[in-house]
């Protein structure tokens, strides 16, 4: 976790709100859609880049490392030609997984309400 906390000014010591930790390790834009898709099984580097068109490059490694110094995802290198590389959750990673998906589900409601009031306010005009 070292250098983010530092970078935003997180507290310093391991005292902070357990919320703030927790999201200071899956936080993000791509964190947690990096974290849904591990979660149907190992996916290469390329597989996120389709499945995520938005994502550069650069910001896939940058959030595939730190998921991977803070213990949540494993990468599998394969000594071949050209050399394969695998990314899966650890078992501390799946641990994750009540998370992740109860965040599905509340994007989904949320997503819901938003059509919903989308369609009130469209009756109303």
């Amino acid at each position: 976790m070292g250098d983010r906390r530092k970078k935003y000014g997180a507290s310093p010591d391991m005292q902070a709100c357990p919320v703030e930790t927790t999201l200071d390790v899956i936080g993000g834009k791509w964190k947690g859609i990096i974290l849904y898709q591990l979660l149907n099984g190992t996916k290469r580097f390329n597989e996120f880049r389709r499945l995520n068109p938005g994502i550069t490059q650069f910001m896939l490694t940058l959030q595939l490392r730190e998921l991977e110094r803070d213990g949540i995802i494993h990468r599998e290198i394969y000594k071949e030609v050209p050399p394969r590389v695998e990314y899966s959750l650890t078992d501390f990673g799946r641990t994750l997984e009540p998370v992740i998906m109860s965040m599905k589900v509340w994007g989904e409601s949320y997503k819901e309400r938003l059509n919903e009031n989308l369609t009130i306010q469209g009756e109303q005009s």
